[in-house]
């Protein structure tokens, strides 16, 4: 029952340290922070301590989070968000969240002019900007680091015996009937006597049918199944080939050994320098078009994944929430307006520049930037949609 939580934890955390990220560092150079949210739009619930300048809400849209900081020129932002540090209305005032003693948006209050994210030198803005993915790195190294000092260093695989651990819905495995547990005998009345046997056999056989004999339960069981024909660089050469591939792994045996906090802290920093490389691989492939945009999931597939990881154990569950918080860390420096790249990209602009983009200019980019994310939001949740479809009903 308490896997079904970890999604609320692995999201949670991962947005709540990033933002957290950004409010610290705002109240660090003393930049006005009226709003902490995490998700988008229309706040559910909302909580400001008893004489706090920052309001905690939880927002209707699970796509991330954002903190609202005081800026003269940015209300399409702040509209789009769900707050304003507009004059505020006579509903405002008679709404249970007024606060006479506060400043805009709680109160009647001005806010200072020296509280105004503009009002902040070049470097304060971008140490602003750049808290909440350094705050991602930080937690993706901790967690790494606390992963490998609890669990050991793993030492070595033993994929020897042919036996099914994991089965991918909606792949061919799945679909011809494979289960956990089940022992490959044969393949084409060949027989399997380890995986790498099996694995040869399928790779060999893209778009081939293959009759495969299994253990199951004390009796055997005879399944058909055709290898997805995959395009992969040949191991040799680096030439593409076709390769067969089923969705399926293998029972794996880990050895493991135990180790220092300094050695556990050197795998935290090369596991998120690694993630970090993969993320940009991956992106550059969107690119390229060498990724497409249908292999992107969105909250339903990462909710999925951390129930699933969760009833796996402790160890597989923090994996996840490292590898998401890079994940986040990298997308949010991105060139995109609205995200913290294009933010960066903007004031070091205004900078080089030596005067303010205009009002008009500063809208029309944080517009195109909410578009864009909203196009990615309805893409990977319409990738979400389907793929939870396809699971129930195959």
């Amino acid at each position: 029952m308490l896997a079904w939580l970890a999604p609320l934890v692995v999201l949670g955390l991962v947005v709540f340290v990033h933002e957290l990220g950004h409010v610290l560092a705002a109240k660090i150079v003393g930049v006005y922070a009226p709003r902490f949210s995490l998700g988008w739009g229309k706040p559910l619930w909302r909580w400001r301590p008893k004489g706090g300048e920052t309001e905690y809400v939880i927002s209707m849209l699970p796509i991330g989070g954002y903190v609202r900081m005081a800026s003269r020129d940015d209300e399409t932002m702040a509209a789009i968000e769900g707050g304003t540090e507009t004059a505020p209305t006579q509903e405002d005032q008679q709404g249970p969240h007024w606060d006479p003693n506060a400043m805009v948006p709680h109160g009647p209050h001005p806010v200072p002019a020296d509280r105004w994210f503009e009002s902040k030198p070049v470097y304060a803005r971008v140490f602003i900007l750049l808290a909440g993915v350094t705050m991602n790195a930080l937690l993706t190294i901790v967690v790494a680091t606390g992963s490998i000092a609890a669990y050991g260093r793993l030492v070595a695989q033993d994929v020897q015996p042919a036996v099914v651990d994991t089965v991918i819905a909606n792949r061919p495995a799945a679909k011809a009937g494979f289960l956990k547990g089940d022992s490959i005998i044969s393949v084409n009345d060949a027989a399997i006597r380890q995986w790498a046997d099996f694995l040869t056999a399928v790779t060999s056989k893209p778009g081939e049918p293959l009759r495969i004999v299994v253990g199951r339960a004390g009796a055997t069981t005879t399944l058909q199944v055709t290898p997805e024909a995959v395009e992969e660089p040949d191991p040799t050469t680096g030439v593409k080939r076709p390769v067969g591939r089923i969705g399926m792994g293998p029972v794996i045996r880990t050895t493991r050994q135990s180790v220092g906090f300094t050695d556990a802290a050197a795998f935290g920093w090369r596991y998120t320098w690694a993630k970090t490389g993969e993320v940009v691989g991956v992106l550059g492939g969107l690119f390229k078009g060498t990724v497409g945009v249908s292999q992107l999931g969105g909250p339903i597939a990462i909710a999925r994944v951390s129930v699933a990881q969760a009833r796996e154990g402790l160890e597989p569950l923090l994996a996840l929430i490292a590898f998401l918080s890079v994940n986040l860390a990298v997308l949010n420096l991105l060139p995109v307006p609205v995200l913290d790249g294009g933010q960066i990209l903007m004031t070091v602009a205004e900078a080089v520049r030596g005067k303010p983009l205009s009002i008009r200019t500063r809208e029309n980019f944080m517009k195109v930037g909410v578009a864009l994310i909203l196009v990615l939001f309805a893409i990977v949740m319409f990738n979400d949609i389907k793929s939870l479809v396809l699971s129930l009903v195959s």
